[in-house]
């Protein structure tokens, strides 16, 4: 029950936070609504404000929101998207994506907010050795403090570090103290191909840090275009061979909801926010039916002068949800056959 509900809650939240997007930006440009619904199937309430229909409906999988004119078939009369300017068009095939991003700052400013974060301390004081390493071979222990690297004193951990990294894999001795005694512990890096350097396997203290609202928001923002970063980066390494496509669909979201929410609100807020930012960053995928493609299309439109007709935009718009189907179903197929 705990897996179906927290999967509920992250489908739905996930979905509506982009519909709000393309919803709040058409109402901006003058566009007509005429539904914006949270979740699927039959309605338990619905209402009309203006000539928007509002309605909850019964499974809450997401939602989504009838924006008139976005179909091919579709007249371009007042209100409807095709007959707006394409500027305004493209700003609300963006704001999904948008809101995909901005959803993630809020959600981990405010687990930042509450549960603060372990920082490095920049002292030369050893927090952790990593076990098969150098540092631990030469005898180095945590709690160490690292006096001198090749002779020459430190006093911080970035000090330290910048030291190290001048001898690269050559040896290196450096002169640590512990329980009042100082010693020389001579340590051989060794390349690491994950951080593209020679290391040592130590790692700093760290010490529990709360933050403020701002500062909280800063960090929200910081981490959010982090794992935007690494997020790019994995989807390019996937694309070009460089890594496996180890795709996770549906059912395999629902079990890492249910055991996040077992965990408590922190990690499935915080699962929340990594999904948010996978679906913004698939939502720009220059493919038919996605938002990306829409945007090509109007390119496409500024370039010629005139949409596509019809007769290819329908055939396009096919083909799109068709590859989204099949993706959707392979997805399910590997959760299935894990």
């Amino acid at each position: 029950m705990t897996t179906i509900l927290a999967a509920m809650f992250v489908f739905g939240v996930l979905v509506t936070v982009h519909e709000f997007g393309h919803f709040i930006t058409a109402k901006m440009t003058g566009m007509r609504v005429d539904e914006f619904a949270i979740g699927f199937g039959p309605n338990i309430v619905q209402k009309k404000y203006g000539e928007t229909l509002y309605s909850l409906r019964i499974v809450p999988l997401g939602g989504y929101n009838k924006i008139a004119g976005m179909e091919p078939d579709e007249p371009a009369d007042e209100g409807a998207f095709k007959s707006k300017p394409i500027p305004a068009r493209m700003l609300v095939i963006l704001a999904g994506v948008l809101m995909n991003f901005i959803l993630p700052v809020f959600l981990f400013a405010g687990i930042f907010a509450v549960n603060g974060l372990n920082v490095p301390v920049d002292k030369p004081v050893l927090g952790y050795v990593l076990p098969g390493k150098s540092a631990v071979e030469a005898g180095l222990q945590a709690g160490d403090r690292i006096l001198a690297v090749g002779g020459k004193p430190v006093a911080t951990w970035s000090e330290m570090v910048d030291e190290l990294n001048s001898y690269g894999e050559n040896e290196v001795t450096v002169t640590a103290e512990r329980s009042g005694v100082s010693k020389d512990y001579v340590l051989k890096p060794e390349y690491d191909k994950d951080y593209g350097k020679a290391l040592v396997g130590i790692s700093p203290q760290l010490e529990h840090k709360t933050f403020g609202i701002f500062e909280s928001l800063q960090m929200g923002a910081k981490y959010t275009q982090y794992i935007m970063v690494m997020m790019v980066d994995g989807l390019y390494k996937i694309v070009t061979g460089a890594a496996p496509a180890d795709v996770t669909g549906p059912i395999g979201i629902a079990k890492i909801a249910g055991e996040a929410a077992e965990n408590g609100w922190m990690p499935l807020l915080n699962l929340v926010a990594l999904l948010s930012i996978n679906l913004g960053i698939i939502n720009l995928l220059p493919l038919p039916a996605l938002d990306g493609g829409h945007f090509v299309l109007l390119i496409l439109e500024a370039l010629r002068g005139k949409p596509l007709g019809e007769k290819a935009a329908t055939m396009i718009q096919s083909v799109g949800v068709a590859l989204i189907l099949t993706l959707t179903v392979w997805a399910v197929f590997s959760d299935i056959t894990r």
